[in-house]
C-alpha cells in the first residue's frame, strides 16, 4: 500500500521547485509509504508525480515508484493491490514472453493498460487501488478510483494548476491552496459525521467518486471528464434481473466458495500478515476461512473495554482459541483513548467523528507490531444487511404511510417520553430476541423518523447526526442529499445508499487512515465485486428473515465456529464514550465545547450545543454522537485545519 500525489502546473516552474514541491507532497504522506519515494516531473507539460511505497508484493527496487511502462508512453503513481495478478500475467502472456522486470503488480498494471487499454484493464482487475496515470502520447492525466471506494484520492483546482493525492494533507502543501471551509461540506459533516464524496470540507477540492476516472486534458476544472467504469446500481440490477434460483442450501454452499477464493487471493503478500477479530460473524467468518487455507496459526488482533457493554475482547479471544489462531487484545482505557485523540484528529485530515476511529487506530497499532497486512470482516453488512435500519425500515415505513400525521406525532412522542436506559431496561427482557445492545436509542431513532414522508425522507433521518439548521449558524443545502435511488425493495435500497454512501464515506475512510497511520495495509475481502453480483442476485429471505440480519452468512460461519460463540447483538470496534464524556473525557469535551470556544469561528450555534450537553450530563439522554461530531470539528481546527 503506498502514497499516491502530484499535479499539473498551469504556467512554468523550474525543474528543482516542481521537484521540490513534489517532495514535499510525497512527504506529508511517509506513513502511507515509509519503504521509499520518488517523484517524476515533466517540464515540457508541467506534469508531476510522486510516491510513498510501503512494499507489499516484490520487495525490490523492481517496485520502485513512479514507474514507467515498457513502451514510455504511460508513467503511474499507483496505491493499492490487484489480487488476481497471476490470472491477469497468464492472460498477458498468451501472446508472448514478456521481459518482466519483477513481480509487482503495478508494472503489471502498466503492461494491461498498454495492451488492453484502461477500462478493460480496470474491469478485469478485482483489487483495491486509486492511482494517478499520465499517457504521454495522448497528453492526458487519468485520476482512478476502485468500484466501492477502498483506497482514497482528492483532487484540488487552484490559480497553480490541479493538484491531487491520497489524503488532503499532501494537496494542502501545492502552492496557492487555500484551506478554506466549503459550507456545503460542513452542513454535510454535521448530518452524517463525514464528509461524503465527492465534497471535501475544503473549497476548490474533491474526492474522487469510487468507480470513476477522471481524464484532464489540461491543468484545469474546465478540462476535465468524468468516466464512470464501474456502477453499483448498475450491477446490482442486473444481478436483480438474474435472480438466484437454487435453494437456500446451494446459495450456502456457492457462497463460501467465493468466499474462499475471495480470502485466498487476498492472502498474496510478500510480508506477514494477519486478520481483525472482533467476534462478530463477519470478521470471525474471513478468519475462519483463511485460518482454514493456513497450516500454522494466523495472527488476530482484537480491542476491548472496561465496559462490559462494550467489551468483545472476551467474545474474541473465544472465537480464536477455537479456530486455534495466535490471538492478541488490548483492553482500551479512558486514558488510552484520551491520549490517542490528538493522534486521531490529524490522521482525517478532515472532520471525521465515527468513534470508532479510535478503537480501529488501536488495533491497527497493535497489528503493526506483528503483520504488516491485516483483513477485515468490512462490507458484510451492506452486502447482506447488517444493520438494524436494514431490518427496521420496511417495517417502519409499511406503518407509517399509511397512518394521519397527527397519529405518528402522537406515537412518536410516546417513545420518546420513554428514557432510553428505561427502553434498554424494558427490551432486554426480551432477551436475544432484542437486536441491539443500546434499543432504547435505536427505538428514539425509530420515533424520530415516524414523521417521514417517503422512503428517502426516512433514511436521511435514520443516519443523521445533527440536523444542520439545529446547530450551524449557516446551513447550507449539500449536493449530495436528495440521490436515493430505488434499488430493488426497501430494505435493498437502504443497503445499496448505505453501499455507495456509508460504506466509503465513513467505514472505509476510517480503516484506511487508522490502518495506513501505522502503516498497516487493510484487506477487504468481503468487499470483492464478485459478492456484491452474488448478494443482489439472492433472495431477501436468505439475507433478512424473522427479525435478523445476514442470514446467509450466519449459515456459513456456523460451518466453522459454534453459533453461541458468534450468536450476540452487533456491537464492532466500540468503546463507552457517553460515560466517558461524563467522566475521564468531560474536562477535555467541554474545553471545547464551552460558548467562548464554539463562537471562535462563527460556524456552530453554542446554545444548541451546551443543551444538548446538559442534558447529556445530565443523564437524561445519550448525545455522545452528536457532541462527538463537534467535539471532532473542534479538534480538527484546533489542529490547524484552516488557514489562520
Amino acid at each position: 500500500m503506498c502514497g499516491v500525489a502530484g499535479f499539473w502546473l498551469k504556467g512554468d516552474m523550474e525543474v528543482a521547485e516542481a521537484e521540490a514541491t513534489l517532495q514535499c507532497m510525497a512527504d506529508a504522506l511517509l506513513h502511507r509509504g515509509p519503504d521509499s519515494s520518488g517523484v517524476w516531473f515533466d517540464p515540457l507539460t508541467g506534469v508531476g508525480l510522486a510516491h510513498r511505497r510501503l512494499a507489499i508484493l516484490d520487495l525490490s527496487l523492481n517496485g520502485h515508484q513512479p514507474m514507467r511502462s515498457r513502451s514510455g508512453r504511460y508513467t503511474v503513481s499507483y496505491n493499492g493491490e490487484i489480487y488476481n495478478l497471476d490470472q491477469i500475467r497468464t492472460e498477458l502472456e498468451r501472446g508472448g514472453s514478456i521481459g518482466w522486470k519483477g513481480s509487482s503488480d503495478t508494472e503489471l498494471l502498466l503492461e494491461a493498460i498498454e495492451q488492453w487499454g484502461l477500462q478493460a484493464t480496470l474491469e478485469r482487475c478485482i483489487g483495491m487501488f486509486a492511482f494517478a496515470l499520465w499517457d504521454g502520447h495522448d497528453r492526458a492525466l487519468h485520476l482512478v478510483r476502485d468500484r466501492f471506494g477502498v483506497k482514497p484520492l482528492s483532487v484540488a483546482f487552484t490559480s497553480r494548476g490541479v493538484a491531487f493525492a491520497s489524503e488532503l494533507r499532501s494537496v494542502t502543501r501545492f502552492p496557492g491552496f487555500r484551506k478554506e471551509i466549503d459550507p456545503a461540506a460542513l452542513s454535510a459533516y454535521v448530518e452524517r459525521s463525514c464528509v461524503p464524496s465527492p465534497l471535501t470540507i475544503y473549497l476548490g477540492a474533491r474526492k474522487v467518486t469510487p468507480g470513476t476516472i477522471l481524464t484532464f486534458r489540461g491543468p484545469s476544472a474546465a478540462r476535465v471528464t468524468e468516466t464512470r467504469w464501474w456502477s453499483t446500481a448498475q450491477a446490482a440490477r442486473n444481478a436483480l434481473q438474474s435472480p438466484f434460483e437454487g435453494s437456500r442450501e446451494e446459495a450456502e454452499h456457492d457462497l463460501e466458495a467465493l468466499l474462499r477464493d475471495a480470502i485466498s487471493l487476498r492472502l498474496v503478500s510478500d510480508v506477514p500478515i494477519g486478520a481483525f477479530l472482533s467476534g462478530g460473524i463477519d470478521s470471525s467468518l474471513v478468519v475462519s476461512l483463511m485460518q482454514a487455507q493456513h497450516h500454522r496459526p494466523i495472527r488476530t488482533f482484537s480491542i476491548g473495554s472496561p465496559s462490559a457493554q462494550h467489551d468483545e475482547a472476551g467474545s474474541a479471544e473465544q472465537v480464536a482459541k477455537h479456530l486455534g489462531t495466535d490471538h492478541t487484545s488490548l483492553i482500551v482505557t479512558p486514558q488510552m483513548a484520551l491520549d490517542s485523540i490528538p493522534r486521531v484528529t490529524s490522521i482525517y485530515d478532515e472532520p471525521f467523528a465515527d468513534s470508532s476511529q479510535i478503537p480501529t487506530f488501536l488495533v491497527s497499532q497493535l497489528a503493526r507490531q506483528s503483520v504488516t497486512v491485516a483483513l477485515s470482516g468490512d462490507g458484510g453488512d451492506e452486502l447482506f444487511g447488517g444493520y438494524n435500519r436494514h431490518l427496521w425500515a420496511p417495517r417502519i415505513w409499511s406503518v407509517v404511510r399509511h397512518l394521519p400525521r397527527s397519529l405518528k406525532t402522537t406515537a412518536a412522542r410516546s417513545i420518546l417520553s420513554v428514557k432510553p436506559e428505561h427502553w434498554d431496561k424494558i427490551v432486554g427482557r426480551l432477551g436475544r430476541l432484542s437486536p441491539s445492545r443500546q434499543p432504547g436509542n435505536h427505538l428514539h431513532k425509530a420515533a424520530s423518523a415516524l414523521n417521514s414522508d417517503s422512503p428517502q425522507a426516512l433514511y436521511r433521518l435514520l443516519v443523521q447526526h445533527w440536523s444542520p439548521s439545529e446547530v450551524l449558524k449557516s446551513p447550507v443545502a449539500w449536493p449530495l442529499d436528495q440521490r436515493f435511488e430505488q434499488v430493488g425493495g426497501l430494505s435493498e435500497s437502504i443497503m445499496y445508499q448505505d453501499l455507495i454512501g456509508y460504506l466509503p464515506d465513513d467505514i472505509l475512510t476510517k480503516v484506511d487512515r487508522a490502518s495506513m497511520a501505522v502503516s498497516l495495509e487493510a484487506r477487504e475481502p468481503l468487499l470483492d465485486h464478485r459478492l456484491l453480483t452474488f448478494s443482489w442476485a439472492l433472495p431477501t429471505r436468505f439475507k433478512i428473515s424473522n427479525g435478523r440480519g445476514k442470514v446467509l452468512l450466519r449459515d456459513v460461519l456456523n460451518r466453522h465456529v459454534p453459533t453461541e460463540l458468534t450468536d450476540r447483538p452487533k456491537m464492532g470496534f466500540g468503546i463507552p464514550l457517553g460515560d466517558w464524556l461524563r467522566g475521564e473525557l468531560k474536562e477535555w469535551a467541554w474545553s471545547l465545547l464551552r460558548p467562548e470556544a464554539l463562537e471562535r469561528d462563527g460556524l456552530f450555534r453554542p446554545e444548541a450545543v451546551q443543551t444538548y450537553w446538559n442534558e447529556h450530563q445530565g443523564g437524561g439522554r445519550r448525545w455522545e454522537n452528536r457532541l462527538w461530531t463537534i467535539l471532532m470539528f473542534q479538534s480538527w481546527r484546533a489542529a490547524g485545519g484552516l488557514n489562520p
